[in-house]
């Protein structure tokens, strides 16, 4: 559970990869469309995706000629489960998280720029 949870926890320190997943809890996108919104290239975006896929965050599918990306809800249950034997913290869930990271999401506030 260790490294999974390192992989999970190092995905989300990235302030654009937080902005994918929220982006992601609205639909399935393309992923052009996941690029779209970012001063970045194509190729920079997919590195970010494949960050996000190996932390088991988001799946990735090829549909004809498209991929698609999706967001896998069960992901963050491990480290959930870590964050609960604190004590001092709720449970995750998709609606506190989806709050967090429309903070993140332009006209929210957010951390240093992209």
């Amino acid at each position: 559970m260790a490294h999974s949870l390192d992989t999970v926890f190092a995905a989300l320190a990235d302030p654009t990869r937080r902005r994918i997943l929220g982006m992601l809890l609205e639909d399935d996108m393309a992923v052009t469309d996941v690029a779209e919104p970012f001063e970045m290239s194509l190729a920079a975006i997919s590195k970010h995706l494949t960050v996000l896929t190996a932390a088991g965050l988001i799946s990735q599918e090829k549909r004809g000629r498209v991929k698609w990306c999706r967001l896998e809800p069960d992901a963050l249950r491990d480290a959930s489960v870590w964050m609960q034997g604190f004590g001092q913290f709720e449970p995750v869930n998709l609606d506190a998280f989806e709050r967090f990271l429309e903070s993140e999401l332009p006209g929210g506030e957010k951390g240093p720029s992209e």
